[in-house]
């Protein structure tokens, strides 16, 4: 299907054609609970990731003839886009609620292993190698999780209105400013030596264990909400009258209906798989490699990415005041932003007005920030244009699409150099 032909039908419309008699009132989402559950379920699934990746520097101090991020970075992307196509295939035999809840519980056992092992056994001392491996394997773990729980909440939002999608993807950005407020916090109290570096590896994990605590808890009580029992209730009549037209679900019939709701999407993931290239290839190793400042000195790259984080967040936040409905502008918008490639390298390789500090954090943040709102717009619209019933799995296939982009993009950055 083209791009022409996938306009998103409204929330109403959905409702409508998801049963044959017009729905009963929907209950009313008290104080906007179910909202913020999928708004802190957002944040939390990246938590462990970025605790892992923030405390790189620990780990590369304990591991100093490894390549840790890079490492870290392989493990996590393969076992995550090797989970997902599995969950794909066979997300027609499970229950997102069971997934769900398996996934977070391995998120929780991910971060507790780091902290555990190197208070029995690592205890700050360098060259312990098998605790890296256990550690790699707690990271291939947390892969596995958040295969599981992203793409479970992510295809169990695109059920539901379109604001619980919003807070989803805007819950992921609030991840992100959550971890650079941390090391912020963390490089200002701490020594950066290896006493340092400890304490705030361990804060990370720590506060990334309790978050997933609190998910666990919330996912549970939202599952309950009379708003979501509804939700559910449609999501069963739509199924069962799918059943009823075309026969039992079978393995065959999942695959040919697989690839119709591939199709529907595609162009909505190819513009969320060009989003994720462009902005992996370029950021943050031209934080950490290309840019410097004499006055901000070693706290540039942090205050940089932090920078990049908050427009993240606020692109992610813009789709709740306003919603770019049109599919063709949005993908087009993806392609835009090709143009970020030559005004980098204005930035780093240009005059030298364009290489001091104000243009180069004014770019960062307009990077963040089309990077949030443009993936808010196509991850909400991809799922209103399948049934009712199909819009968990596409949801799960954009998410898969997002995983292939950040992986593409991390290629690209080794043979783009800016």
């Amino acid at each position: 299907m083209g791009l022409s032909g996938s306009e998103p039908d409204s929330d109403t419309s959905r409702l409508l054609n998801s049963r044959e008699t017009p729905p009963n009132k929907i209950p009313e989402d008290k104080w906007h609970l179910a909202y913020i559950i999928y708004f802190i379920i957002g944040l939390g699934y990246l938590l462990p990731w970025n605790a892992f990746i923030t405390a790189v520097d620990y780990f590369s101090y304990l591991y100093p003839e490894t390549s840790v991020d890079r490492i870290f970075a392989v493990v996590y992307m393969l076992v995550g886009l090797v989970s997902l196509f599995i969950i794909i295939l066979y997300s027609h035999r499970s229950h997102v609620y069971v997934r769900i809840n398996v996934g977070l519980g391995l998120l929780t056992l991910a971060l507790l292993i780091v902290p555990i092992i190197d208070a029995v056994y690592i205890k700050g001392r360098v060259g312990l190698y098998d605790g890296f491996y256990v550690t790699v394997a707690a990271v291939g773990l947390s892969g596995l999780g958040d295969a599981l729980v992203q793409g479970g909440i992510v295809g169990s939002a695109g059920e539901l209105p379109d604001r619980y999608m919003q807070a989803t993807i805007a819950g992921t950005a609030a991840s992100g400013v959550l971890i650079s407020f941390l090391r912020i916090f963390t490089k200002a109290v701490y020594s950066q030596d290896a006493a340092g570096l400890r304490k705030s590896a361990n804060l990370y994990f720590s506060v990334a264990i309790v978050v997933m605590f609190i998910c666990t808890v919330l996912y549970n009580v939202a599952h309950k909400l009379p708003v979501m029992r509804y939700y559910n209730e449609l999501k069963v009549l739509a199924v069962t009258e799918d059943e009823e037209v075309q026969g039992p679900l079978t393995s065959s019939v999942w695959r040919a209906t697989l690839w119709d709701i591939v199709g529907r999407v595609k162009w909505y993931g190819f513009g969320i798989l060009l989003v994720y290239i462009v902005t992996l290839a370029i950021f943050p190793g031209y934080i950490t490699e290309d840019v410097s400042s004499r006055l901000l000195k070693n706290w540039y790259p942090i205050l940089l990415i932090t920078c990049y984080n908050v427009f993240d967040l606020v692109g992610k936040s813009l789709t709740a005041v306003y919603l770019l409905e049109n599919p063709k502008i949005a993908v087009g918008s993806c392609i835009a932003r090709l143009i970020f490639f030559p005004l980098f390298l204005m930035c780093l390789h240009g005059p030298k007005i364009f290489r001091t500090e104000i243009p180069v954090t004014i770019l960062t943040g307009l990077l963040g920030l089309t990077n949030g709102y443009l993936t808010s717009v196509l991850m909400i619209l991809a799922p209103n244009v399948v049934k009712l019933q199909h819009a968990e799995a596409a949801g799960t296939v954009m998410v898969l699409f997002l995983v292939v982009g950040l992986a593409a993009g991390s290629v690209v950055a080794w043979f783009w150099v800016i």
